[in-house]
């Protein structure tokens, strides 16, 4: 079992991301919340073999650690913000993640750290992930009677379409008519959290809840929340849908 440590100034960030290791199996014991406490960790014990730092920590940014103590682990980086992709990649990284941070993202990072120990990192396939992520919508707005409600993607579940009207349900189940087709939204929405199975759902991969075998090789999908509508996967896509689902 690898050594890990996380870099983190907020306490209960750095809890949670112990916490969703700890589903992935790694225990990470140590939880340093500042550039001057990491620099005094490392002068006084070796290096661990990965690293998940945020990037701006309360006494400065985590590259200034890296730049008083040599540091040869390798790094997985936490942060809101993308502007600091670049200068991340020129250290030992091995993804860059944004917050919040997602348990499946979590668990591609710490695969590709198994796949690239004593390898290089394809560096300019990192920076393509970041800049094709960028491209997509983060947050989308809606109208209910009078008012306007702008919902970050991360809490959307699904869209689907009924009697030419699309709705966007939201992961407590609020659903909510949003004015554009699925044709348009399925460009808009990042495709390694989003699958359209159908001419009438997109889904994010949370709302799964259960997939089960259905007629003619289709694929049932029972989702969370629920709908009255039954959701299954279109015989073309069942393919691409497992692999998205990384079942092959």
């Amino acid at each position: 079992m690898f050594r890990v440590i996380i870099i983190e100034d907020e306490k209960p960030a750095a809890r949670r991301l112990q916490r969703m290791l700890a589903k992935e199996g790694i225990e990470a014991g140590t939880l340093l919340h500042s550039v001057a406490g990491a620099v005094a960790w490392f002068k006084r014990n070796p290096a661990p073999d990965l690293i998940f730092a945020d990037i701006q920590l309360s006494d400065g940014l985590c590259f200034e650690i890296f730049e008083q103590v040599p540091v040869q682990s390798a790094v997985i980086f936490t942060t809101a913000y993308d502007r600091y992709a670049i200068r991340a990649f020129k250290l030992n990284s091995i993804d860059y993640l944004l917050k919040p941070v997602k348990q499946e993202d979590l668990r591609f990072a710490l695969n590709k750290f198994r796949n690239t120990i004593d390898k290089n990192v394809d560096i300019q396939q990192l920076i393509g992930k970041l800049n094709a992520g960028s491209n997509f919508k983060k947050r989308f707005g809606v109208q209910y009677g009078a008012h306007l409600q702008s919902i970050p993607v991360e809490e959307i579940a699904y869209f689907y379409s009924q009697n030419k009207t699309t709705w966007l349900v939201t992961d407590t189940g609020e659903e909510f008519i949003y004015d554009q087709p699925l044709e348009i939204l399925e460009k808009q929405l990042y495709p390694d959290d989003f699958f359209r199975i159908n001419r009438q759902f997109i889904l994010s991969v949370k709302a799964i809840k259960d997939i089960v075998q259905y007629t003619n090789s289709r694929l049932k999908i029972i989702l969370q929340p629920e709908t009255r509508i039954d959701v299954i996967v279109a015989r073309e896509r069942v393919k691409d849908f497992k692999k998205w689902l990384g079942i092959y």
